[in-house]
């Protein structure tokens, strides 16, 4: 057997500045995963000031968290608030407080928990319900409207890519 080691294939670089204004060697797999990491953080911001203006669409004034919750809400059917300061993982005093300000607009309100007299359940109201498949459909056709100029292929790639993220997160 012969010592000598099998060639490993050559690692592509590229040659950038770091913090100290020294070059830095970065695999090019590395600079590939930092490209996707600056559109994700490009993405998110997009997606934070959506959900603020989709706020704003349902109730002038209302926060990003209320809309959070209403939209889970109206997903649900009916919930209890402990669940919704889980799924929003925030203090059930926090989610008290969105419940009350969404029960006043009169788009959520309370009912009382079959499976349990003491507790109650949240509930959209029709209102609730009308605002935020209003809010939803217009979110869905500027979606459509972007994808629509996509080949079917480039589409179908996206998905399939976004699903192989969600499930290795």
């Amino acid at each position: 057997m012969s010592s000598e080691a099998a060639p490993q294939p050559a690692v592509r670089t590229e040659t950038s500045l770091g913090a100290d204004g020294a070059a830095v060697e970065r695999p090019e797999h590395d600079v590939a995963i930092g490209a996707v990491e600056e559109q994700f953080s490009l993405l998110i911001n997009r997606i934070r000031n959506g959900i603020r203006e989709r706020a704003e669409r349902i109730s002038p004034g209302l926060q990003p968290a209320g809309y959070k919750l209403l939209s889970m809400v109206t997903r649900s059917g009916s919930i209890r608030a402990g669940a919704l300061a889980e799924m929003l993982a925030t203090d059930k005093s926090a989610v008290s407080r969105l419940i009350h300000q969404l029960e006043g607009l009169g788009l959520l309100a309370r009912t009382p928990d079959p499976e349990d007299g003491r507790a109650s359940l949240v509930i959209a109201t029709p209102e609730g319900i009308r605002r935020m498949e209003s809010t939803r459909a217009s979110d869905q056709a500027l979606l459509y409207q972007q994808l629509a100029a996509w080949d079917e292929h480039e589409v179908r790639r996206l998905a399939e890519l976004l699903a192989k993220l969600n499930e290795s997160l």
